[in-house]
C-alpha cells in the first residue's frame, strides 16, 4: 500500500516591519476618524503589503494574494480614491488593492520582469508602470486592460510621472496654428531610465516628443516632479542632481495643435546641484504642499532641500552683484558693509530668469537616520505645522521624523540657525534589525525565542506578538532552559548569556570560550546542564547551579541561577555543531574538517568517526530513538547514518546551495520519528522520509537564505527564519500527499514556467522595433482561457447545427422528437449555444481577454464571427462583443480582408451592431438630458451640487498657498 504523508502549509508570517524591496507610501487618515491620529504607512513585507499605525506601532492590515509568491517591488496610491493602491511585484504582475476590504480588485500582466515604479494619472482612471524590462505600459483601469506599451529606454525605468497641464486659452492672433477641435488631450508622460535619458511622451499620439541626457555621469536613478508640473529634478551617481524647467503652458497649448513645422523644447536644463553625499540617489520626493523636496541614497541620511521664494532669490542676486561691485570699486570708494540697496533688488528682478540654480535651491537640513534608507515619503497630517518625513530603512525599521521648517525658524528670530529635526515615532519592536540566526521553541510550544545580532526576542506563537526584547551580543545560537523561564544565548564574542523571560533581565554573562565564536549549544536531555561548542576547538559542559547571592547594602540573600563549568572536551578543529542523543548516551560533534565525531557522554571517549562530506557539516540532528543521525553540509548533500556502526545509509543531493539547518521531528506519534526537515541557502525547506530516503514535500515561501529552523515538540508545526527578515510558521494539515503526485506537480510547474517563457521569447521582429507595442503577456491563465474559448466555440457550433436541423425537420413533421444535445447545455438549464459561449467569454478577466484571443487559431475565427453576429442580433453584452470584434479585426486584418465569406459575415455583423448601438445611444442621450434637468432643478432650489465629493477639499485648498516650482524658467 502507498504510504500517505500529511502536508505542511504556510500558517503565519511575522517579524517583518518593512522589507527593502519596495518604496513606501504614507496614507493620512481622513476626518471621519477611520484610524489613528498620526496616519498610516503602507509598506512592502516580502510578498505581502502591510499597513502600520505609526503612532501606536500596531499592524492594521495585511494584504496578501495566495496566488502570488513574488515580492512586492513598487507601491502607488491613487490621487482620486485614497483607498485604491497599485502594487507591483517582482514577476512583472500588478494588482490593484482596495485597502478597505484588503482585496485585490484587478490583476494585470504585461511586464516580463520586476516592476520598478508605478504612477496614477490625475483622474485616477489610468496607471503607468515601468519595469526592469525597459518598457512603460499605460493601463486603463476602467476597462481593466493594457492600452499600449512604450519602448524607448535601453535600461530599467527609474522614474515615471503623468504630466497633465490644464488646457490653455488660445490667443486670438494664433491663427496660424492648426488646432484639434472636440478631442481631449490624453496628457503627457515624463520618464527616466538607468540609461541616463529623460523622455517626454505625448500620450495622445503615443510617441516620444523629447529626449535629453539626464545625467552626465552614466546613470539616472530618480525623478522628482514638482506638484504644479513646472519643473523636475533628476538624480544619479556621484551626488549629482540636474534641475529641469518644464514649460507647462507650451505643453498645454501644444496638446491642441497639429503644427509640426517648428521644433519646440518643453524641457530646459536649469543647472546642476550637488548633494552632500557622493552615493547614487534612489528617490527624489517633492512635498505635496510646500516648497521642499527630499533626496536620499543608500546611506544613513536624507537630505531635505528648500526652494527659495522670489524675494529671497532677488535679494541673493542683488547681494552677489553688490559684492562684485565692491571688489571692482576702490578700497574707499564704496561702503564696506550695509544692507542691500533697493535699486539692486529692482535690477535683480530683471535677472531672475538668469539666476544661478544654486540661488534657487538651498539645502535645508540633513536628517540622520538609524539605518540605511530605502524609501521616504512626506507625511502631511491635519493640523501639523512642521514638516514630517516617513523613512523606511533597510534594517526592518520605520521612523517618522519631524523637521522644523523655514517659517518656524523665522518666528524664533533665528533665520541663520540650522534647521532642527527629531525622531518623533518609530515602528521597531515588531522585528529584528538584522538577520535571525537562531530559533528555539519552548517545551509547551507556546513561545518562540529568536536571536540575531544585537537582539533577542520572545514571541507568542499563537498571536505573533513580541512579548520581550533583550539587547544581546552577536547571537549565533539559543535555547530555552527547562521550565521555559530562562533563555541561554551563545554569541560570536564567545559569551554565554542567560536571560530571564519573566523579569526581562540579563541574569548572567559568562565569557565561555575566551573571545571565540560559540557556533552551537544544546541543553542536556535531563535538563541539568548545557554544552557549548566554539571556534576555540573545545566543547564545554556547564551545570546549572542556584547560588545564594547577597543583596547589596543588606544582610539578605537572593537565589540566582549560575553557569558552572563541569567538564571540557578538546578536539582537533573548530566545532560547528553539537547534538546529544535523546537517550543522553552519545554526543555528536561536527568539526570544520568535514568530519563528525561521536563521543560517549559519560566518559567523553570516542565512539564513531563519520567520514564522507566534502565540505564542513553545518548542522545535524539525531532521531528520537537515537538510531539515526542526519548531517547537512556546505557540499549541498544530506547524509543519513546509523548510530550503531556509523555506516552511511544514504547520501542525498538535498538543495541547490549550502544546507544550513536540519532537524528531526522529535517524537513518533504518527510513525514519523525518522522524518526530518532541511533548509538551505536556496530559500527552500524540504521534508524527507529518513527510512525510504525520499523527499516528501518541498516548501517554498522564503525570499532569502534560511538561517534557522525549529520543529515544535508536538511535531505539528515548524518555524523558519530567513534573510528576508520574516519568521514563518508552517502548520501540518489533514491533507494527504503522495510522492508520485508531488513529483508530477513539480514537473508540471517546470513545464509551465518554460512554456510561458518560450512563448514570450519570440516577439514579432517588426513589432519589437516599434516605439509603441501591445501591452500583453502570455501566462498559463491566458493559455487556459484561450483553450476554453476554442472548446466552447466547437461545442456551440455543433449545437447550432443540431438545433437548425431539428427546426428544419419540425417544419416538415411537427411531431419530431427533440434532438440529443450535449450534456453540458442540459446541465446548465438547457441554455442556448450562444448563451453558453457568452458565459465562457464573460468569465475571462478583462485584462486577460486579449491574450486569450491571440491563442485562438485563425480556423476558429469564422466560428467566433458566427456567434458575434448572434450576440449583435440579440443585444447580448454589446461592450464585450464590440471589444472582441475590434481586437480580432486588428489581429487578423489581412486574412479577413482576403476572405470573401468573412466579408459577407462582417456585413451582417455591421448591420446588426449599428441597430443596437443606435438604440443604446438614444437611451443614453435621453438619460443624460434627464439628469441635466434634475441638476437645474436642484440649482434653482439653491441646494449644493448632488456630486458632493469635493466638499471637504474646498476648505483645505483655501488654506494652502499655491506657488510655482521656480518662476525662473
Amino acid at each position: 500500500m502507498v504510504k500517505p504523508y500529511l502536508k505542511f502549509e504556510p500558517c503565519k508570517s511575522f517579524g517583518v516591519v518593512a522589507t527593502a524591496t519596495s518604496n513606501l507610501v504614507w496614507a493620512s487618515r481622513d476626518k471621519s476618524g477611520t484610524g489613528a491620529g498620526a496616519g498610516q504607512a503602507i509598506v512592502a513585507a516580502n510578498e505581502e503589503v502591510l499597513t502600520w499605525d505609526i503612532k501606536k506601532g500596531e499592524l492594521l492590515g495585511r494584504w496578501r494574494d495566495n496566488n502570488c509568491k513574488a515580492p512586492v517591488t513598487a507601491i502607488a496610491q491613487s490621487k482620486t480614491d485614497p483607498d485604491l493602491y497599485a502594487v507591483g511585484y517582482e514577476d512583472g504582475s500588478i494588482r490593484l488593492w482596495d485597502s478597505k476590504i484588503a482585496t485585490a480588485v484587478v490583476n494585470f500582466n504585461g511586464h516580463k520582469s520586476a516592476i520598478t515604479i508605478l504612477a496614477f494619472d490625475k483622474s485616477g482612471v489610468r496607471l503607468a508602470s515601468g519595469a526592469k524590462d525597459t518598457d512603460v505600459i499605460v493601463w486603463d483601469l476602467v476597462a481593466e486592460v493594457g492600452q499600449y506599451k512604450l519602448r524607448g529606454h535601453k535600461d530599467q525605468i527609474t522614474g515615471l510621472r503623468f504630466v497633465e497641464p490644464d488646457a490653455q486659452i488660445q490667443d486670438a492672433d494664433e491663427e496660424q496654428a492648426m488646432t484639434v477641435e472636440g478631442e481631449a488631450s490624453e496628457g503627457f508622460l515624463l520618464t527616466t531610465g538607468k540609461d541616463a535619458l529623460i523622455k517626454l511622451w505625448d500620450l495622445t499620439s503615443r510617441h516620444c516628443i523629447e529626449t535629453h541626457v539626464a545625467q552626465t555621469n552614466g546613470e539616472c536613478w530618480a525623478l522628482g516632479v514638482s506638484p504644479d508640473f513646472s519643473g523636475c529634478v533628476t538624480a544619479g551617481n556621484d551626488g549629482e542632481m540636474r534641475v529641469w524647467a518644464l514649460d507647462v503652458a507650451a505643453l498645454a497649448s501644444s496638446a491642441q495643435q497639429v503644427d509640426l513645422s517648428q521644433a519646440v523644447n518643453f524641457l530646459h536644463d536649469r543647472g546642476t546641484l550637488h548633494r552632500h553625499s557622493k552615493e547614487k540617489a534612489i528617490e527624489v520626493i517633492f512635498h505635496p504642499r510646500r516648497d521642499y523636496f527630499a533626496v536620499h541614497g543608500v546611506e544613513k541620511n536624507v537630505e531635505i532641500w528648500r526652494i527659495r521664494t522670489e524675494v529671497e532669490i532677488k535679494k541673493g542676486i542683488a547681494r552677489k552683484r553688490k559684492r562684485r561691485r565692491e571688489k571692482l570699486a576702490s578700497a574707499g570708494g564704496r561702503k564696506a558693509d550695509g544692507d542691500v540697496d533697493m535699486e539692486d533688488v529692482d535690477e535683480a528682478a530683471e535677472d531672475i530668469t538668469k539666476a544661478d540654480i544654486s540661488d534657487v535651491f538651498v539645502q535645508h537640513v540633513i536628517v540622520r537616520t538609524s539605518g540605511k534608507v530605502r524609501s521616504v515619503d512626506w507625511a502631511s497630517s491635519q493640523g501639523h505645522k512642521d514638516l514630517q518625513l516617513l523613512v523606511g530603512s533597510t534594517n526592518n525599521l520605520l521612523e517618522l521624523y519631524t523637521v522644523v521648517g523655514r517659517d518656524k525658524l523665522k518666528k524664533k528670530n533665528d533665520a541663520a540657525a540650522a534647521a532642527d529635526y527629531n525622531r518623533a515615532l518609530a515602528v521597531e519592536l515588531a522585528g529584528h534589525r538584522t538577520d535571525v540566526r537562531a530559533l528555539s521553541i519552548s517545551s509547551d510550544d507556546k513561545m518562540l525565542a529568536s536571536a540575531a545580532n544585537g537582539s533577542l526576542k520572545i514571541w507568542n506563537i499563537r498571536t505573533n506578538a513580541c512579548i520581550r526584547t533583550f539587547e544581546c551580543g552577536y547571537a549565533l545560537c539559543c535555547a530555552f532552559l527547562p521550565g521555559d523561564k530562562v533563555v541561554v544565548v551563545g554569541t560570536k564574542e564567545g559569551e554565554l548569556q542567560l536571560y530571564d523571560v519573566a523579569s526581562a533581565a540579563l541574569l548572567e554573562s559568562v565569557n565561555a570560550h575566551e573571545g571565540s565564536a560559540i557556533w552551537s549549544l544544546q541543553v542536556h536531555p535531563d535538563g541539568k546542564s548545557v554544552v557549548s561548542g566554539g571556534a576555540d576547538k573545545t566543547a564545554k559542559f556547564w551545570d546549572f547551579k542556584i547560588v545564594q547571592e547577597q543583596v547589596l547594602g543588606t544582610t539578605r540573600t537572593t537565589p540566582k541561577l549560575k553557569l558552572v563549568q563541569a567538564r571540557i572536551l578538546k578536539v582537533a578543529d573548530d566545532i560547528l555543531s553539537l547534538r546529544f542523543s535523546p537517550d543522553s548516551k552519545l554526543l555528536a560533534v561536527a568539526l570544520l574538517d568535514s568530519t563528525v565525531k561521536v563521543f560517549f557522554t559519560d566518559t567523553l571517549k570516542l565512539y564513531l568517526n563519520l567520514y564522507g562530506h566534502k565540505l564542513p557539516v553545518l548542522s545535524m540532528d539525531i532521531s528520537y530513538d537515537s538510531k539515526l543521525i542526519v548531517t547537512s553540509s556546505a557540499d549541498k548533500n544530506i547524509r543519513i547514518w546509523g548510530l550503531d556502526f556509523g555506516d552511511c545509509h544514504k547520501a542525498l543531493f538535498g538543495h541547490q546551495d549550502s544546507i544550513l539547518q536540519v532537524a528531526f521531528i522529535p517524537h513518533n506519534s504518527e510513525g514519523n520519528g525518522h522524518h526530518f526537515f532541511s533548509a538551505g541557502k536556496d530559500r527552500t525547506i524540504k521534508y524527507w522520509d529518513g527510512d525510504k530516503f525520499e523527499q516528501i514535500q518541498r516548501i517554498d515561501g522564503h525570499h532569502g537564505e534560511i538561517w534557522a529552523l525549529a520543529v515544535s515538540r508536538s511535531g505539528g508545526f515548524l518555524v523558519s527564519a530567513s534573510h528576508d527578515k520574516s519568521i514563518r510558521v508552517w502548520q501540518e494539515t489533514d491533507e494527504q500527499i503522495f510522492l508520485e503526485e508531488e513529483r508530477e506537480k513539480e514537473i508540471e510547474e517546470l513545464y509551465e514556467s518554460t512554456l510561458t517563457t518560450s512563448l514570450e521569447r519570440d516577439p514579432d521582429a517588426e513589432d519589437e522595433n516599434r516605439e509603441v507595442g501591445a501591452a500583453g503577456k502570455q501566462t498559463v491563465e491566458t493559455l487556459m482561457a484561450g483553450e476554453r474559448i476554442a472548446e466552447a466555440l466547437e461545442l456551440g457550433m455543433a449545437d447550432l447545427v443540431v438545433v437548425r436541423e431539428y427546426e428544419e425537420a419540425r417544419q416538415s413533421n411537427p411531431h419530431t422528437a427533440p434532438p440529443q444535445r450535449n450534456f453540458i447545455f442540459t446541465a446548465m438549464g438547457n441554455i442556448s449555444a450562444e448563451a453558453y459561449v457568452m458565459s465562457v467569454l464573460q468569465k475571462i478577466k478583462a485584462s486577460a481577454l486579449h491574450d486569450a484571443l491571440i491563442v485562438l487559431p485563425f480556423a476558429s475565427v469564422p466560428m467566433l464571427f458566427t456567434f458575434l453576429n448572434i450576440f449583435a442580433m440579440r443585444s447580448m453584452n454589446i461592450p464585450l462583443t464590440c471589444r472582441i470584434l475590434f481586437f480580432i479585426l486588428k489581429t487578423h486584418h489581412k486574412q479577413i480582408v482576403a476572405s470573401r465569406t468573412m466579408r459577407v459575415m462582417l456585413d451582417g455583423i455591421r448591420a446588426n451592431l449599428r441597430q443596437v448601438l443606435k438604440r443604446q445611444k438614444d437611451e443614453m442621450g435621453y438619460n443624460i438630458a434627464a439628469l441635466k434637468v434634475v441638476g437645474m432643478q436642484l440649482q434653482e432650489k439653491s441646494v449644493k451640487d448632488y456630486v458632493d465629493e469635493k466638499w471637504d477639499e474646498e476648505d483645505e485648498t483655501r488654506t494652502v498657498k499655491k506657488r510655482g516650482f521656480v518662476h525662473v524658467s
